[in-house]
């Protein structure tokens, strides 16, 4: 029998890739998505005698009796807009995916017995006083201001999973994401590669937050997903935090450098205020990865960028 894998948030960037991957694995595939920011454009065409799509809130109770739901073996919980545009734009909606949604994916895990991957976030570590980031870092986060809708509901996700594990034995672990970019983030998206990409191939002013010497480290999407599904298979990883993340680190401004060489563009560079509580620094620890996961990226910085630039050119109909 097929195995049937749940993703939560599959119509966005990171879950209709990882659809696609496990489709291409031989699983059946049940998406769920309430599409306020994913796209169904994201997962048209995937086949549709093993992929079902539920357009539904993972917060919905509904999720815990739905026949489609049952027999599920593993659970990738994705939902969540991850963007500051656009967790800021519904920051209650943000906190409850990450808490009464992530409880209904433990809650199902758990009828399920099934294994279940939770996708924390570096923002876990607010503005660092560690460098680079350990896990057993505890973080510097600010509960008053416009990104702990994001961060504190994500860090409280966390708790339930540790309560899950701990209490029923859940077969749960977290991930906590560093930056993953590609070609298939949407140029409108508002993080900085999408944003530095776009701005470049139009010529417009990539803009550039602060003095730009900001550090931050990517990961190139297949490099991000292949740690995700070594984290669901290994059960050494079960009740661990991972980090998952491109531990090179680069300062903001060599990034839009980079960024506007790459696309031979004629764009100015332009500098602007920092956002409120804009990390100064954040690079991840990954040694516990290599160990547990025996996981590491490979695509670097430039070469991702290069994959990145030709496909937004065709998106946007630039020669």
């Amino acid at each position: 029998m097929d195995k049937k894998v749940l993703i939560t948030g599959v119509a966005g960037f990171l879950g209709s890739q990882l659809a696609k991957d496990l489709l291409a694995a031989g699983c059946v595939v049940v998406g769920v998505d309430n599409l306020s920011s994913g796209k169904i454009t994201n997962i048209k065409g995937l086949p549709e005698d093993r992929f079902i799509f539920k357009e539904m809130d993972a917060c919905s109770r509904k999720l815990l009796t739905d026949p489609d739901f049952l027999n599920v073996q593993e659970i990738y919980h994705l939902a969540s807009a991850a963007s500051p545009k656009y967790y800021q734009a519904s920051p209650f909606d943000t906190i409850n995916v990450n808490t009464i949604g992530t409880k209904n994916m433990l809650e199902l895990a758990k009828r399920n017995q099934a294994k279940i991957v939770y996708t924390s976030t570096s923002e876990a570590y607010g503005d660092p006083e560690v460098h680079p980031q350990p896990e057993t870092y505890r973080g510097n986060v600010n509960t008053w201001g416009p990104r702990a809708c994001y961060d504190e509901a994500k860090r409280l996700g966390e708790v339930l999973c540790y309560l899950y594990f701990t209490e029923y034995q859940t077969k749960v672990k977290v991930a906590r994401i560093f930056n993953t970019y590609s070609a298939g983030l949407a140029n409108d998206d508002g993080r900085v590669i999408s944003n530095f990409v776009t701005q470049a191939l139009k010529g417009e002013d990539i803009t550039v937050y602060g003095a730009g010497t900001q550090t931050r480290s990517f990961c190139y999407v297949t490099d991000t997903l292949n740690g995700l599904k070594l984290l669901m298979e290994k059960d050494e990883a079960n009740g661990e935090i991972i980090n998952i993340g491109n531990p090179v680190e680069f300062p903001i401004l060599e990034v839009a450098h980079l960024v506007k060489g790459l696309a031979n563009s004629t764009s100015s560079i332009t500098f602007h205020s920092l956002p409120v509580d804009d990390p100064k620094v954040r690079r991840p620890d990954i040694e516990k990865a290599k160990r547990i996961l025996g996981w590491e990226p490979i695509v670097s910085l430039e070469e991702g960028l290069k994959l990145t630039v030709i496909e937004y050119r065709n998106k946007l109909g630039i020669l």
